[in-house]
């Protein structure tokens, strides 16, 4: 599905409320308790904070998604069309600004 799929999905979900969407302090409230919740998850998984005995540690992915889902509610309140901003900015980071910034495999080897 592309980015314009996901950001329909979430705008037909979220019609059923009112307001449709939070104020935008509120989404960006959200977006930091999500962001920790990755940051928790990658800590516990990678980094010296492991899980407690009871601790049940969650879907690294299902974090990664609820993340994506409040980014796409800030881009709906925002109207911003997520799939035409990745676009110009892979265009960008591919193959003009970027295209030479990091150190390729087969330098390498």
């Amino acid at each position: 599905m592309s980015l314009e799929g996901t950001q329909k999905d979430v705008d037909e979900w979220t019609k059923q409320f009112d307001p449709q969407y939070w104020q935008p302090l509120e989404q960006f409230a959200q977006l930091g308790e999500e962001t920790g919740e990755v940051g928790r998850s990658l800590n516990r998984i990678h980094g010296p904070r492991k899980a407690k005995k009871d601790e049940e540690i969650k879907n690294l992915g299902q974090e990664l998604v609820d993340v994506l889902f409040v980014l796409c509610c800030i881009a709906n309140r925002e109207d911003i069309n997520l799939q035409k901003e990745w676009n110009e900015m892979t265009q960008k980071r591919l193959y003009k600004r970027d295209n030479q910034r990091f150190k390729r495999k087969e330098e390498s080897q």
